[in-house]
């Protein structure tokens, strides 16, 4: 990793490449069938999926080029205090370098920030390297999908309380 990689905001310059890193990454992994964030209408325009005050998305930018990212909103057909892990997504060249680690740990902060109870997010079965990660900062797998995310071939559940 350049020693210039920092993790910021999304900006609307930063959108075609988030994108092009989701349509990358969830191949990767079998998630580009029915039922999987790639098909979600957000994708092409991140910054306006995602604003304040209780949205956020956060780019690794690596010395002007942006190789991962993630973000936090609410979980849709769910309770107001809960938040759902959206959309953390990263370029094999940026994966275990812990980048992972610190847009997950700004975004359990910025949740906590805006006042939620609770984070949720879905994952599925080949994603083990994300999940040793969300159950290592205390995430805990539950049963069952809550809300109404869309996503209905993701096949692992967890949630984080975050009070």
């Amino acid at each position: 990793m350049n020693s210039d990689a920092a993790l910021r905001p999304i900006r609307p310059e930063d959108d075609a490449a988030v994108a092009r890193i989701i349509r990358t990454v969830m191949p990767e992994f079998g998630a580009d069938g029915p039922g999987f964030a790639i098909h979600d209408a957000e994708v092409d325009h991140m910054t306006a999926a995602y604003p304040a005050p209780r949205s956020a998305y956060f780019v690794v930018d690596d010395g002007g080029r942006v190789i991962g990212g993630g973000g936090v909103g609410p979980l849709a057909g769910s309770d107001p205090s809960i938040c759902e892990l959206r959309k953390m997504y990263f370029l094999e060249e940026a994966r275990n370098r812990g980048l992972g680690k610190r847009v997950l740990l700004q975004c359990i902060e910025t949740a906590r920030q805006i006042g939620y109870a609770t984070m949720y997010l879905e994952t599925l079965t080949g994603m083990s390297a994300a999940q040793r990660l969300y159950e290592h900062v205390g995430f805990t797998r539950i049963a069952a999908q809550i809300g109404a995310t869309g996503h209905f071939s993701c096949d692992k559940y967890y949630t984080l309380a975050l009070r």
